[in-house]
């Protein structure tokens, strides 16, 4: 009997199926946010908060020319750091924590982005999300990022259950995914809500995994 063709699919059953597709359909996920350094990763992210990725890839080009490494920017004034990043969401708090960020790094971590994700949202501007990204993009370490995207489409095909919060959602997550798979995970999940899995108008006809996800079998197959 094909597991997936009943309404009694075990959460792990559901894990799996997801987990294998997506390996085996985009092995070689990752972030679109355009870097080359750990020091580029981490200003990328923090300029990402609220505001796409798009956005933050046409205005790294220019803010990595005029603040080429942690120590450039560490030394950088708001005004400048301001006007190359005026254009994102909420740029003033962003300058402010970019510059704290930089200080820091310079200051207590000899000016290498650290790897441990307790070290990393000790700086200025970086949460746990954050810390997540750099973590396991950068490191590979087995941690795995809750984003909005992440958060809504976990939700929808079930993999969540009930999570008030991103870390509920992310603890939820956790115990299904394996380590070796986490820092991937992260980057099935965002771009299948990016790109498929959209907030308003999910395209349900077009998704792969719509056997094993709730929300489809819930909201469009009793249509």
């Amino acid at each position: 009997m094909d597991i997936y063709k009943t309404k009694r699919i075990t959460k792990k059953a559901r894990f799996d199926f997801v987990i294998d597709y997506f390996y085996h359909n985009n092995p070689n996920a990752g972030t679109e946010l355009r870097y080359t350094t750990p020091y580029e990763l981490v200003v990328a992210v923090m300029l990402s908060a609220q505001c796409t990725d798009n956005r933050v890839n046409i205005i790294t080009p220019v803010f990595f020319e005029k603040f080429s490494d942690m120590s450039c920017l560490a030394n950088a004034k708001e005004k400048d750091v301001y006007e190359v990043i005026k254009s994102c969401s909420y740029p003033n708090r962003k300058t402010r924590n970019l510059i704290g960020m930089a200080k820091m790094v310079q200051e207590e971590f000899n000016g290498i982005v650290p790897e441990d994700t307790k070290d990393l949202m000790k700086l200025p501007g970086v949460g746990r999300k954050t810390a997540n990204v750099v973590a396991s993009v950068i490191y590979n370490k087995p941690v795995l990022a809750v984003d909005t995207h992440v958060f809504r489409v976990s939700a929808r095909i079930g993999l969540t259950t009930d999570a008030k919060t991103p870390l509920d959602a992310e603890n939820q997550l956790l115990k299904y995914i394996p380590k070796k798979k986490r820092p991937i995970a992260h980057q099935w999940l965002i771009l299948h809500g990016r790109y498929i899995c959209k907030a308003r108008n999910p395209n349900c006809n077009e998704c792969s995994i719509q056997r094993v996800c709730r929300y489809y079998q819930k909201n469009i197959t009793k249509r």
